[in-house]
């Protein structure tokens, strides 16, 4: 098969291919059409059928692997598949492996590393409320190891939480070196949970879409309520360390507007929210610049930087 990261505007296209997302609609000319999803491992690409009920378009639905023939099209500047035929590909005829993005990293090595964290988190509360939820709990131990830190956004992909995860992690390590005033225990400890809560916002892959809780209540809620719930279980856990940790977690989005509940109220808080910031955007940006493959010039304008984006030059 053709990865959907090797395509360009004029090829044409014969493989299977997972439908994400399959939406009927209708033209402003009262035609109906079919707005598709396509994924692999290497990404996606919206989709068209033009003519649903012609003789080359057989019966499939959203997450199904689909064998289709098409066109690449651009619209928008954004690469488009025009389906003409289509049909379910049965069992057999592909490997689910290359339609499912995974992490580069090992899931077992990124593990290693989370459990090395736990291990130097030496306050009892803190490293009792860490071995019960990423240890005791295996089946919440196992989910977190394969669910996507985001719908689309930066690592959306299997292993991408986790990997977020180490990613705020390490920072948060190296500041409380930098910077002494920083609680360790604490940092490293809202760091680690801090978006425990996307387990539940989003499910599983092949869907990797909002919940009904996901969308009625957002990670960061959801993953204070597992915090406290856990608290619970720990017998005379300091109520004044349960509500800076809480803050943290409610606050590591930095700003309202962004979804946090509260700003940054204390030096950790800050501290996490930087981190947390920095590796989206740095993820975010080495996920731009693998998409433009070898492209060396400007990129276009990227809403969440707000700027045109390119590579540096080689001197």
């Amino acid at each position: 098969m053709r990865y959907l990261n090797e395509l360009h505007e004029g090829d044409k296209v014969s493989g299977i291919y997972l439908c994400k997302q399959k939406q009927s609609a209708v033209t402003k000319n009262g035609k109906p059409y079919e707005n598709l999803i396509f994924q692999d491992k290497t990404g996606v690409i919206d989709g068209k059928i033009w003519e649903p009920h012609s003789q080359g378009i057989e019966e499939f639905e959203a997450l199904d692997y689909v064998e289709l023939i098409g066109d690449v099209t651009s619209f928008a500047g954004n690469l488009q598949l025009n389906v003409r035929r289509a049909r379910r590909a049965a069992n057999g005829e592909y490997d689910p492996a290359d339609y499912l993005p995974v992490s580069k990293n090992s899931a077992a090595d990124m593990f290693g590393g989370l459990l090395d964290f736990i291990d130097s988190v030496k306050n009892p509360w803190l490293h009792t409320l860490l071995e019960k939820l990423f240890i005791e709990d295996a089946a919440f131990g196992e989910t977190f190891q394969k669910h996507s830190a985001a719908k689309t956004v930066h690592h959306s992909f299997i292993g991408g939480l986790l990997e977020h995860t180490l990613g705020v992690t390490r920072l948060c390590e190296y500041y409380t070196r930098a910077y002494p005033l920083l609680n360790h225990d604490l940092l490293i400890t809202a760091a680690l949970c801090h978006d425990i809560g996307k387990t539940r916002e989003l499910a599983a892959f092949p869907v990797n879409d909002y919940t009904d809780d996901g969308q009625l209540l957002g990670h960061i809620v959801i993953g204070l309520e597992m915090v406290h719930d856990v608290i619970r279980e720990i017998p005379e856990f300091p109520p004044k360390l349960a509500s800076e940790l809480k803050h943290c977690m409610i606050a590591h989005h930095g700003e309202l507007e962004y979804g946090s509940p509260k700003k940054p109220a204390l030096a950790e808080a800050v501290a996490l929210h930087l981190a947390d910031n920095t590796d989206a955007r740095m993820e975010t940006l080495a996920e731009l610049f693998a998409s433009a493959k070898e492209k060396k010039e400007w990129l276009g304008y990227n809403r969440l930087f707000e700027s045109n984006m390119r590579r540096t030059g080689e001197f």
